[in-house]
């Protein structure tokens, strides 16, 4: 499948694969922003909220784009939380401790960690679970709609959401399948 993506016309691979890590790209730069909103409510200087925007931000945009690809790809399922829960797992707490080292380096700190280093990567990846859920609820929310308005000129995004639709159809079928609650079979 790759290698008839990359016989196809039109965009350079790369290209096709940046334009479907959209929504990755933008729900990792939303949740640097976010965490930057609620420094700014904590009453941080301004140096500091702008550091977390950025310093979380831009790693979680990476990582969130290196998602898409590994999707697009074929290396994570549809919807499938393990695969994004593991991902995250290992990508959160190195995002986490990129925004720490950041801003330690920013306000002239000789320390980056106020804690040992093991106790913060575990309590990180504690919070990558929840990251990881929320993640996931807003992808399968944002990329089926951007990647349908790409897929007539990018040929991944038409093949991820040929996989959307068999995911869809696969649940109905599931759905048709079981048994109503509260139905009762009288054969």
């Amino acid at each position: 499948m790759a290698a008839q993506i990359a016989a196809a016309g039109g965009l350079p691979t790369t290209v096709r694969y940046a334009e479907v890590a959209v929504p990755g790209i933008a729900i990792g730069l939303v949740a640097g922003a976010f965490a930057a909103g609620v420094a700014a409510l904590a009453g941080l200087p301004a140096v500091q909220t702008v550091t977390i925007a950025a310093a979380l931000g831009i790693p979680l945009a990476l990582l969130g784009a290196g998602y898409c690809v590994l999707l697009a790809m074929g290396r994570f399922g549809v919807g499938a939380v393990g695969p994004a829960a593991l991902y995250w797992l290992v990508g959160f707490p190195l995002a986490r401790l990129i925004d720490e080292y950041a801003v330690a380096q920013v306000l002239g700190h000789d320390s980056v960690l106020r804690e040992p280093l093991l106790s913060f990567l575990l309590f990180q990846a504690l919070l990558s679970i929840g990251f990881a859920i929320g993640f996931l609820w807003l992808h399968e929310r944002l990329a089926p709609s951007w990647l349908i308005r790409i897929r007539g000129h990018n040929p991944v995004a038409a093949d991820l959401v040929e996989r959307y639709l068999n995911q869809v159809e696969a649940l109905d079928r599931r759905r048709a399948r079981a048994p109503r609650a509260g139905h009762r079979d009288t054969s």
